[in-house]
């Protein structure tokens, strides 16, 4: 196991990933002002779609491609990396394209039928543009973390955060100056340009990072056809695993609204509501996650390469270090959220109902960071399957409290139905991480 690897691309993409989030933290800031909070619900229910669509078209493919190029080793490694690269990169556009153009002609019928909110529909519109250039740099960024280089991927992540937040910004400005007013769709434009703007980045990055080692190799048919099989293989369960996951987060997204509306508020209190828990709340509460996250995408190729040299102990050493950092983190952000909530609440959103939820769900830091980990080492074992069942269990788990416990107890029971999610995956990850590690 690569020690120093994993540290020094843990360093950059936690770096990286501080400064992306929090540029975004702010830009949720703005956008809760700039458009309300009404505004702020209406945008966060798109989100599930997109997120739908790139965990079908990229998510499994990043993870399959990261993999791989870490198993990669021998004189002939750099033109069997390209080789898996580009194998990811033609799969993923095509299906990004595919993906694009029916979410494009059918946003009226998700907006309207799925979603349950006209307005949705030309922000799906605009942003269905950004799937193919999504897809490409996501691949180009799972073989940079196949080969333990996150240099790029955390470059990439911040042009994409600052085009976009910037382009929004300059529509503000341009509204001021020429008193127009924008809807919460420009967000969605700003979206579509952060996202070519990182691909615009990352793929002559990318090309004169192999220019530099070989030349490019012919086309071999089989050799190809083989590749596509052997990420398709490994990416499907997994990409299964985050659709179905997403699938049932679109439901579960435009179920909460009704629910709510269920227990007596109005369309327009519901979806306010919805606006500052996810919007805000969960904004505050993912932040300090970028450092698990870093540690989860680079720790899956290592315990994969770990893995294919049957280096039980090495991967047991990671984990043990990773579960006690992690612990760390979330427990010292439960106590930091559950004393200063309030305070974030009201000074960065101008919200006390913000600052209510941030200490609710401040409770769900340790879990919600350690199961990051723990999932991504079940992936790297391959174990994809076991996965795929624990997040079906815990959006089961949610999708009954947003059913049977909001419709009573208001949004207070979806985070009863969070905290009891997050506890059934950890519990069950350490069952199946033990059964592996006994093996000799």
């Amino acid at each position: 196991m690569k020690k120093n690897a994993l540290i020094k691309g843990t360093l950059i993409l936690t770096a990286a990933g501080f400064a992306s989030r929090l540029i975004g933290f702010f830009y949720r800031i703005f956008l809760s002002r700039m458009f309300g909070e009404e505004g702020m619900g209406i945008y966060e229910l798109m989100n599930p779609v997109l997120s739908l669509t790139f965990a079908l078209c990229t998510s499994g493919i990043q993870s399959a491609i990261s993999k791989f190029v870490a198993a990669e080793s021998g004189p002939s490694c750099v033109a069997s990396r390209l080789r898996i690269l580009l194998s990811g990169m033609v799969f993923s556009g095509l299906l990004s394209a595919g993906c694009a153009a029916l979410i494009y002609r059918g946003a009226e019928f998700i907006s309207v039928s799925l979603l349950m909110e006209p307005r949705c529909a030309s922000l799906l519109r605009i942003a269905a543009l950004s799937f193919p250039a999504a897809c490409l740099h996501s691949c180009i960024n799972g073989y940079y973390y196949g080969i333990k280089r996150a240099g790029l991927p955390a470059l990439c992540q911040l042009i994409e955060q600052s085009f976009r937040v910037g382009s929004v910004f300059l529509f503000w400005q341009y509204s001021l100056s020429h008193s127009v007013v924008f809807s919460i769709n420009v967000a969605a434009v700003g979206l579509v340009i952060g996202e070519f703007a990182s691909t615009l980045a990352s793929i002559p990055m990318a090309w004169f990072h192999f220019a530099g080692q070989l030349p490019f190799p012919a086309p071999a048919r089989a050799r190809y056809s083989a590749i596509m099989g052997r990420l398709f293989c490994f990416a499907a369960p997994l990409s299964a695993n985050r659709v179905l996951l997403h699938l049932l987060g679109a439901v579960e997204s435009a179920r909460i609204p009704a629910s709510l509306q269920q227990f007596g508020y109005s369309q327009t209190q519901a979806l306010s509501i919805y606006g500052v828990f996810t919007g805000m709340a969960m904004t505050c509460i993912h932040f300090p996650g970028a450092l698990t996250n870093s540690v989860s995408v680079l720790l899956m190729p290592l315990v994969a390469e770990a893995d294919a040299r049957n280096n039980v102990a090495a991967i047991r050493s990671a984990i043990l270090k990773c579960v006690r950092y992690c612990l760390l983190l979330g427990f010292f952000c439960l106590a930091a959220f559950l004393l200063t909530g309030d305070f974030l609440g009201t000074v960065l959103f101008h919200s006390e109902l913000t600052g209510r939820f941030i200490r609710t769900l401040s409770f769900l830091c340790p879990f919600l960071y350690l199961n990051t980990t723990l999932l991504s080492v079940l992936n790297g074992l391959g174990k994809t399957g076991a996965t795929f069942a624990l997040s079906m269990a815990s959006i089961l788990t949610r999708l009954a409290f947003v059913f049977f416990a909001i419709p009573s107890f208001g949004i207070q029971g979806y985070l009863w139905g969070m905290l009891a999610g997050q506890l059934l995956v950890t519990s069950a990850s350490f069952l199946i991480l033990r059964s592996c590690l006994r093996r000799p």
